[in-house]
C-alpha cells in the first residue's frame, strides 16, 4: 500500500501486524491518532509501553499479572485443590465473569497446533505437571476450546496427568464443537463448568 508518507507507512505497517488488523483498518487507526490531541496520543503510547514494562506472568499459574503471584493464586478464599486449565488470559476472564468458579487456574499460553509450528514444549504443560506432582491438587478441569487444537491439547494433557491420582474432568458439552470459550455466553459457560464431567467419559463417545 503506497501512502505517499513514510511515517504513516511505517505506522500502518506496525499496526497491521496486530491480529485481525489489515492495512485498511491500520490506516484508519493511524489517521485517528493523527487527528487526536497530543495528550491522548501520549497516554496511548504510555499504556502500550506499560503492557511490556509493568505486566508479568504469574509464577504459579502463568496468568497475566502486575505481581509475581496473581491475585487469584494469592487469594486465600480460592479453592487451591481445584485447577482449571485454560488456553490464555481471555478464558480466565470469561470464566471469572460467570462468578461460579472458585478454584485456581493454569494458563497454557496456547494450544498444540502442528500446522502453526506449536508443540507441547512451547506451552506451559511441564509446569502443570510439576504443580500436580508437588501435591495439594485433587482435580484438574480441562476447559479448552472445542476445536481440533483444543481437543488435541486436552488429550495430550490427559495422557500426561493419567499417572497421578487426581480427578480429571472437562467442561460439559453445553459449548458447541468448534466454539471458543471467550465467545460463549456467561450462563452457558457457567453451567459447563458447574456440570463438568470426567474426561474419560468423553473418550468413549
Amino acid at each position: 500500500m503506497e501512502l505517499g508518507n513514510k511515517i504513516i507507512e511505517q505506522a500502518v505497517e506496525a499496526l497491521s501486524k496486530l491480529p485481525g488488523v489489515g492495512k485498511k483498518t491500520a490506516l484508519r487507526y493511524v489517521l485517528h491518532i493523527v487527528k487526536n490531541d497530543l495528550q491522548s496520543v501520549v497516554q496511548l503510547s504510555q499504556s502500550i509501553a506499560q503492557l511490556k514494562t509493568e505486566l508479568k506472568f504469574c509464577k504459579n499459574c502463568h496468568n497475566i499479572s502486575e505481581k509475581e503471584i496473581c491475585d487469584i493464586c494469592s487469594n486465600p478464599l480460592r479453592e487451591k485443590s481445584i485447577v482449571c486449565v485454560v488456553q490464555d488470559y481471555r478464558d480466565v476472564l470469561a470464566i471469572e465473569n460467570t462468578g461460579l468458579y472458585k478454584g485456581n487456574y493454569h494458563v497454557l499460553g496456547g494450544l498444540i497446533s502442528p500446522m502453526d509450528g506449536i508443540g507441547p514444549s512451547q506451552l506451559n504443560i511441564d509446569n502443570l505437571i510439576n504443580r500436580v506432582s508437588s501435591g495439594g491438587i485433587n482435580e484438574i478441569i480441562l476447559a479448552l476450546n472445542t476445536t481440533m487444537e483444543g481437543e488435541t491439547t486436552s488429550f495430550f494433557v490427559f495422557k500426561k496427568l493419567a499417572p497421578y491420582n487426581i480427578n480429571l474432568s472437562a467442561i460439559a458439552r453445553g459449548i458447541a464443537v468448534g466454539d471458543e470459550l471467550e465467545y460463549t455466553d456467561e450462563i452457558t459457560l457457567g453451567r459447563s463448568i458447574t456440570n463438568r464431567v470426567p474426561f474419560e467419559s468423553l473418550l468413549k463417545k
